[in-house]
């Protein structure tokens, strides 16, 4: 079996978003029911958050290397612009990644006393 390749991984935690986002539409149904639903699912999104900016500190290295070792170039003719946009936009990222694991984070402690009532 061959191991999948990071891009792959990335598209199947895409999809498995899609398919948070289609199965806590609606009605309730088997693990989403009650609040202890939410609060697993949004404790297993912050996990995933808080490891974003790590990915995207590495993808910024990679690039960073092929720079360095000048390997790269623009199909746009314009590499100073491209990697701008690219090193800023990773950055951007990891703080927005930041934030968004503090909001989960946050979340989800609020969530811990929360409980059913009949």
């Amino acid at each position: 079996m061959t191991e999948k390749t990071p891009a792959q991984h990335a598209d199947t935690a895409a999809e498995a978003v899609r398919s948070i986002n289609h199965l806590t539409q609606g009605a309730p149904r088997d693990g989403w029911a009650y609040p202890g639903d939410a609060y697993s699912l949004v404790g297993d999104l912050a996990r995933m958050a808080m490891m974003l900016p790590q990915a995207l500190e590495q993808v910024q290295r990679f690039i960073a290397g092929f720079e360095e070792a000048g390997h790269l170039r623009s199909d746009k003719n314009d590499l100073d612009n491209d990697l701008r946009d690219t090193y800023l936009g990773l950055e951007n990222a990891r703080v927005a990644a930041e934030s968004l694991y503090a909001g989960l984070n946050r979340a989800h402690g609020g969530l811990g006393s929360i409980g059913y009532k009949d």
